[in-house]
């Protein structure tokens, strides 16, 4: 039967569906490694991450350049014969470092797995941190940080969490130029023999992932213990030590534009309302058609963009909103903030916006389960932030079960504009507080 376009085809609510398990095993030494076979393209991701991030560092870059300078040279292959093969072989490689872990990503055609697998098992293993590809890498991201600084939204994100967490707090202190210079190789050496080892690893295979993918991984870095003697302890809540007050201005003299960033402290991830306080929080200001950006960007006309969302820290949770405005207009854009905060407080959501909501949620949870990488993604997220892996199951069904009374209760407890920090960084104005 022949098509017929003229015919709109009938429109159906998303269902719940089901999200793909990793196969888990072990390594020999005991390495947890969980797998995610999918994918019809010969290419493989590894992750491997590592216990021991920002959260446990002895002092400010530490662990970010000890995750750095893994690929400036081993004790068998030197900088740029890493950076030569990687090329030649067509792969990828990435060491980040996060809060709580160092995390190592390498995408490889599968049939270059094994020498590309061995280029990444040399840099957990046996760096050198050289001294002369140290100072190079130092003073590359210390002229970065030059740059970054002045930067009005840096300015902004910066004094945000300073004055929620504490400038002591490990969220809330941040590098300043001198600890680029107390950068050593010991230093980072320190970091590396504490933390990097089997007994503190977790891996990640997906993509189109064979038995073979799996003995190689075993060869090279499960085969017996290696690195550090244990397993580094669970990190120890560091409770933050707010500020006083509710507004802060940093002044940029010359800033052609002002960075307004509004925060506080939300409900955690294991939160019975965390789930459907994330959609009030998407209506709000998580998506292009949200409320904040129908009025503030499309209304009034104050912005190209503004957004709203929940951002994971160990142990709690921020809920922030941000944009950049004209300096004249950002008060305005905070009033407007504020006003928006009060309509879901006190105006019901109606049906057909909670509805586009939902949709345009659930939408986003398939387009981040779609493919053995997102897959890999979420349960490292869910490793990282210490959750069960009915984790997505819980956030589908709170998407689908939300009413409108309950976006209006979740307003009234969590976007009390009184609870909210407000900063502005830029250039001072008439109605820009000192």
């Amino acid at each position: 039967m022949a098509l017929d376009r003229t015919i709109q085809p009938a429109i159906s609510p998303m269902k719940p569906f089901r999200i793909q398990r990793p196969d888990t095993c072990a390594l020999s030494n005991g390495i947890p490694l969980h797998v995610f076979r999918a994918g019809s393209e010969e290419v493989v991701r590894l992750d491997i991450l590592v216990r021991g991030g920002q959260w446990e560092q002895t002092q400010p870059l530490q662990a970010t350049f000890t995750a750095r300078m893994l690929r400036e040279g081993t004790r068998s292959y030197d900088s740029g014969r890493i950076a030569e093969a990687l090329d030649y072989y067509g792969a990828w490689l990435d060491v980040s470092s996060s809060m709580t872990h160092a995390i190592l990503t390498l995408y490889a055609l599968r049939k270059y797995f094994a020498p590309t697998l061995r280029l990444a098992a040399s840099m957990l293993r046996e760096p050198l941190f050289p001294e002369k590809e140290l100072a190079v890498v130092v003073e590359g991201n210390r002229q970065q940080y030059l740059v970054n600084r002045e930067k009005v939204e840096v300015m902004a994100r910066r004094r945000l969490n300073e004055h929620l967490f504490g400038k002591g707090h490990p969220c809330g202190r941040y590098a300043v130029l001198d600890d680029y210079d107390r950068l050593t190789p010991n230093v980072l050496r320190a970091m590396h023999e504490r933390y990097y080892g089997s007994a503190n690893c977790t891996c990640y295979l997906s993509g189109r992932v064979t038995d073979e993918e799996v003995r190689l991984l075993d060869e090279m870095l499960g085969r017996e213990p290696w690195g550090c003697a244990g397993a580094a302890p669970a990190p120890a809540d560091r409770p933050p030590v707010t500020e006083a007050g509710r507004h802060c201005f940093v002044h940029r003299p010359d800033a052609l534009q002002s960075a307004v960033r509004m925060g506080c402290f939300t409900v955690g991830c294991d939160h019975p309302d965390y789930f459907k306080t994330r959609l009030m929080v998407t209506l709000f200001g998580g998506y292009f058609g949200s409320r904040l950006m129908k009025n503030i960007r499309e209304d009034k006309g104050y912005t190209y963009g503004i957004s709203a969302g929940i951002v994971s820290y160990p142990f709690r949770n921020v809920l922030v909103v941000s944009t950049q405005t004209a300096n004249d207009y950002a008060p305005l854009v905070v009033r407007e903030v504020e006003h928006e905060m009060e309509r879901l407080q006190t105006e019901r959501v109606a049906d057909a916006e909670l509805d586009m909501v939902r949709n345009y949620t659930l939408g986003d949870m398939c387009r981040s389960y779609e493919s053995p990488f997102s897959l890999a993604d979420a349960y490292i997220f869910l490793q990282t932030a210490g959750l069960e892996p009915d984790f997505f199951t819980r956030s589908q069904q709170a998407v689908l079960d939300i009413t409108a009374d309950d976006v209006r209760d979740l307003a009234c407890k969590y976007l009390r504009k009184e609870n909210f920090t407000e900063v502005i960084a830029g250039k001072k104005c008439a109605e820009n507080p000192a």
